[in-house]
């Protein structure tokens, strides 16, 4: 049984949780790949891969040369190019592969969402709605930073795990290096603590991040929504779950 060879696609509380169950239950060699992007990620059972492929035709090279008998894309609901490589290599190899889904956020009464497609979209956004002086919390992590180096006349407090390259950042920012999952009471904290009027979060959905929405609900402020890419298109051997739950039962069907 432990010879079937799984790969997950990585870089969640999903996708670690999934590795560490299957590590107890012993009937899956699994190695789980991370993108690389965070320096020091937390530990994980198995065997880790850290670093790209080389596009679907690399991940596909990958596959047929590891033996892997089925992959699960566990990564971000932004990663949207990892997860249209993992489709475009599964359907040439013929390979089940799983998305798990992790189910979005929806505004809740007195939520002041504003739905954006980008972050150029909320920098825009910022520059005509708030006053000059005003503080807006971003958590896109690093690499989504840089478009808001047109709002010069903001505030910016980031949080991510780790730092953007300095020439991202905008003028006038305060970087908290943390990790989550976050409480309600930090948040209203954090909010009080730097005048927070508004803040820019993807629709990344899940409970380690969700407080920040509660926090601005009760203090009446606007959360810049960025909405999710569109999933990439399913081919017969590919299927999609909201939960570790579902793709445990998915790995228990025979292929």
């Amino acid at each position: 049984m432990a010879g079937r060879r799984l790969l997950i696609l990585g870089g969640t509380g999903e996708a670690s949780a999934l590795a560490r169950a299957l590590a107890e239950a012993g009937d899956w060699a699994v190695t789980t790949s991370l993108a690389g992007r965070t320096r020091t990620p937390a530990a994980l059972p198995g065997a880790v891969r850290i670093g790209g492929f080389g596009g679907a035709d690399g991940l596909a090279a990958y596959l047929r040369a590891e033996r892997i008998d089925r992959v699960i894309d566990a990564t971000h609901p932004f990663a949207a190019t990892m997860s249209a490589n993992a489709a475009a290599a599964c359907a040439r190899l013929g390979l089940p592969l799983l998305r798990i889904e992790r189910p979005a956020w929806s505004p809740a009464p007195g939520d002041r969402w504003i739905d954006v497609a980008d972050a150029g979209a909320a920098a825009d956004w910022l520059v005509a709605a708030l006053p000059a002086g005003s503080a807006v919390l971003l958590t896109l992590g690093r690499q989504e930073v840089a478009p808001f180096q047109r709002c010069p006349d903001l505030r910016f407090v980031l949080r991510s795990i780790e730092a953007p390259a300095a020439q991202d950042l905008p003028p006038d920012c305060l970087l908290l290096s943390e990790r989550g999952p976050f409480t309600l009471h930090g948040e209203r904290a954090l909010i009080d603590r730097h005048g927070i009027r508004a803040i820019v979060a993807k629709n990344a959905g899940g409970d380690a991040t969700a407080a920040k929405l509660a926090g601005a609900r009760e203090a009446a402020i606007p959360v810049l929504m960025i909405r999710r890419p569109a999933p990439p298109a399913m081919s017969d051997a590919t299927g999609a779950v909201a939960d570790i739950a579902g793709a445990l039962d998915w790995l228990s069907r025979p292929r």
